[in-house]
């Protein structure tokens, strides 16, 4: 995928979140010497490193050393990353050098198979600790069929499409460009297609594979790959689908991060490096290990404090530690459902009432049917209108995550979705409306089409604006509204609308517009080629619906914004 640019020809930069959460300021303490903030933020980025390690070994032996080295070189070097935005790229990078670097050392050595098979084997911790079924399962487990290189990719493409990274730090990561990377991701998936086809195949009743695996060992290879893939494309009961194949991407979306086991160890204590030579950059504490129980333990010059979670030694008269939680994948909201459907759409949830003494209208929170494509829309209030004005001019286009527009007066905004699921399918992390001072209502969807309406000539309605099986589905978070290819608004005062992509690559174009706009809009039905009429939210009065992602604050990351307007 090309790179994407502002219009005025700069890059956009990459923010650090985690879960949802900006840790900059997190990042600048910690550099400052900030012991607390040190300890929270190597809590915190742990859980990332060990499934980006644990996939690319497959659990491996060496997981524990090459996470243990990579946060180690973290915390000697973070003194020398100059922008604390880019520590998420920074970190990832630090952890694919490691991995190179292990799999460089053994083509020298003898590999010690004994110690493979008392390592904890990755693709089972990630079933068994997710609670994983069916085709979900069946993904992780085809990794194990995965080479080295390919296995290495897929700890990245497994976090990018769950909205832990972007395509850029991927790329950077492995050290190509963005069109290299597509194309290396692209290569990647169809051999991991063929590997579930064998997962799917050793489960089956196939009376020929006994004959065929007679003298296997049991132990994925890529020799064993081969053969039993040329066995699955000759074999009608192996290469019979039992049930529709759901594209791996899809399936990724919302599956949380491995959590951390109980009694792996991290010590960053190692080489030379003890809490007396942290002094020396300010640092009075050092983390020893991580664990994942509920508890804490006080022992003479150190506390262990469990959850997500860490052991610090420090003076005995100081106070703990606040014990971080670990990030998950990536939901502003609330994480998608994990149970796999025909349709992308994220089913209905409650959201918690409203407390502001102030607020006005209702909430657009919860998932509503399509209107039948004859249903022809009610009457568009007309509300007063004296112009809109844009920081974006006339036509605001916004593809990147941090893209922005400020809208100022009193009128009618269009916001037309363009999601690209061909480019980046996975969950969609919805942009947000904050800074507001006045009013802002939902009061019309338009377009001609919901964005989960059929495209023309898809079989069954399986493709559809969100995705297809065959490229992967752009997911919403559990409870959103389905947006339409059109979204009207009515402004009185001033808003900044920013998009929050991460995850599903998606852009938005925002014009100032009218009521004469958004009646016709709405009104075209299906006889002028349209698949269905819109839908008029508008009730003409101060309870009309407000944007679901809305709140007069103006938060450091707009991708926190809860799902409940607050205003």
């Amino acid at each position: 995928m090309a790179e994407k640019v502002r219009s005025e020809g700069e890059v956009t930069m990459e923010r650090t979140y985690v879960d949802g959460r900006e840790w900059r300021s997190t990042i600048a303490a910690a550099q400052a010497g900030d012991r607390r903030a040190l300890d929270e933020l190597v809590a915190g980025w742990l859980p990332l490193v060990y499934n980006i390690v644990g996939r690319a070994l497959n659990g491996h032996a060496d997981v524990d050393d090459v996470v243990q080295e990579t946060m180690l070189r973290a915390v000697d070097n973070l003194g020398s990353l100059r922008d604390p935005d880019s520590f998420r790229s920074w970190l990832v990078a630090i952890a694919m050098r490691q991995i190179r670097d292990r799999a460089r050392r053994r083509t020298s050595e003898t590999l010690d198979d004994g110690a493979g098979e008392q390592a904890a084997d990755f693709a089972e911790l990630t079933v068994l600790r997710l609670q994983l079924e069916g085709q979900r399962r069946e993904v992780a487990e085809a990794v194990r069929w995965l080479d080295d290189e390919d296995r290495q990719l897929l700890s990245l493409w497994w976090l990018e499409v769950a909205g832990e990274l972007t395509r850029r730090e991927l790329a950077a990561a492995v050290g190509i460009s963005r069109q290299h990377a597509a194309v290396r991701v692209q290569r990647m998936k169809e051999r991991l297609e063929t590997a579930r086809g064998i997962v799917r195949a050793l489960d089956s009743s196939c009376p020929d594979l006994p004959e065929v695996t007679a003298r296997w060992s049991g132990r994925p290879d890529s020799v064993w790959r081969k053969r039993l893939a040329r066995h699955i494309r000759g074999c009608a009961s192996c290469s019979g689908a039992r049930e529709a194949v759901v594209p791996a991407e899809r399936l990724l979306v919302g599956i949380a991060l491995v959590p951390v086991p109980v009694g792996f160890t991290l010590s960053l204590a190692l080489g030379g490096k003890t809490a007396a030579a942290a002094t020396g950059v300010g640092w009075s504490a050092k983390v020893i290990s991580a664990l994942t129980k509920p508890a804490v333990a006080v022992t003479a010059g150190a506390t262990i404090v469990a959850g997500g979670a860490y052991v610090v030694t420090r003076t005995p008269d100081r106070p703990p530690a606040r014990a971080a939680v670990a990030p998950t994948a990536a939901s502003t909201a609330r994480p998608p459902s994990r149970t796999p459907a025909a349709s992308p759409s994220a089913s209905p949830s409650p959201s918690p009432s409203p407390t502001s003494t102030d607020v006005y209208g209702t909430v657009v929170d919860a998932v509503d049917r399509a209107p039948d494509p004859d249903a022809r829309p009610g009457a568009l209030p007309h509300r007063p209108e004296s112009g809109i004005t844009s920081t974006g001019g006339a036509k605001a286009v916004m593809q990147h995550r941090g893209d922005g527009v400020t809208l100022s007066g009193k009128g009618y905004v269009l916001v037309r979705w363009q999601i690209s699921p061909k480019s980046r399918p996975g969950a969609l992390v919805m942009p947000a409306w904050t800074r507001l001072e006045g009013k802002l209502f939902h009061v019309a969807s338009g377009g001609g089409r919901r964005m989960d309406d059929a495209l023309a000539g898809s079989p069954d309605g399986y493709a559809t604006g969100m995705g297809g099986p065959d490229i992967g589905y752009a997911v919403l978070p559990s409870g959103t509204q389905q947006m339409w290819q059109n979204e009207y608004f009515y402004l009185d005062g001033t808003v900044t609308l920013t998009v929050n992509e991460r995850g599903a690559d998606y852009g938005l174009i925002v014009f100032p517009s009218s009521w004469d706009e958004a009646n016709k809009d709405v009104t075209t039905g299906p006889a002028q080629g349209a698949i269905r009429y819109g839908l008029v939210r508008d009730n003409g009065e101060d309870t009309a619906p407000v944007p679901q992602y809305l709140t007069r604050s103006t938060p450091t990351d707009p991708a926190t914004v809860a799902q409940r307007s607050r205003v």
